[in-house]
């Protein structure tokens, strides 16, 4: 490490440290200390909102030339980090952010926008409060995938009903691996997540690129019976 690091970059420290009377005395002397970033390209607000250390959030976002939309050397924004925190704890700084005209949309480096990173971690909320924002859950990102894939993955029914309702997620979308939300959710052990897709018509014909339906990976007997079950009941019929 650079032995000059910690002097040059001393409101990035303080700011991870979460020491607010520093971070607020080195603004007072040198507000421009908010624009500056460090060698992974990210400002003092990048790093305050990854280790969640809202009181240093808001004497940075209230800088002037204040940027939203500052990406770090991934892409990421401070909003598609906010989306990241686990249990919605980014809320009030997305809604911030988004006061201060971010851009919700934007991608990272890996295509994905913020929606993509908030059903990864299974925020209801912060889900909610995006597609509010007019961010798109149409979005693909490099992989092909939208966020309800990822709702999908990680088996959050209440994430994939809101995406699917409110945001107008497509349904049957493959992504590069010939992997649907349906493929993923059976593969993954979400019998439940599985059966929600099937009810609002996900097409279970659908092959990946190795010729594998959905059902067929499933990862044991019993998810897969459950699924069978569930389908039979509601009258939907499987390949």
């Amino acid at each position: 490490m650079d032995p000059d690091y910690k002097a040059k970059y001393a409101i990035h420290e303080a700011t991870r440290e979460g020491q607010v009377s520093l971070v607020e005395s080195l603004l007072n002397a040198n507000p421009k200390l908010a624009l500056l970033k460090d060698p992974d390209e990210r400002l003092a607000i990048h790093w305050a909102v990854a280790y969640n250390r809202l009181p240093i959030f808001e004497l940075l976002v209230a800088v002037k030339d204040f940027d939203p939309d500052a990406t770090d050397a991934s892409g990421w924004t401070p909003l598609m980090m906010a989306a990241s925190l686990r249990d919605s704890e980014g809320d009030a700084m997305i809604e911030m952010l988004l006061r201060k005209d971010g851009d919700p949309n934007m991608k990272s480096v890996t295509g994905q926008n913020a929606l993509h990173f908030a059903t990864s971690k299974g925020n209801l909320s912060t889900v909610k409060i995006l597609l509010g924002a007019k961010c798109s859950a149409r979005a693909v990102d490099s992989r092909g995938q939208l966020p309800l894939h990822r709702a999908a993955a990680t088996g959050s029914v209440p994430i994939m009903k809101v995406l699917l309702d409110e945001g107008k997620s497509p349904l049957n979308t493959a992504d590069v691996d010939g992997m649907t939300p349906l493929h993923h959710a059976v593969s993954e052990g979400h019998a439940e997540a599985a059966v929600l897709l099937l009810r609002l018509g996900a097409d279970a014909g659908k092959r990946d690129k190795g010729g594998k339906l959905a059902i067929e990976m499933a990862p044991d007997s019993k998810v897969r019976k459950y699924i069978l079950q569930a389908a039979e009941r509601e009258g939907i019929r499987l390949p």
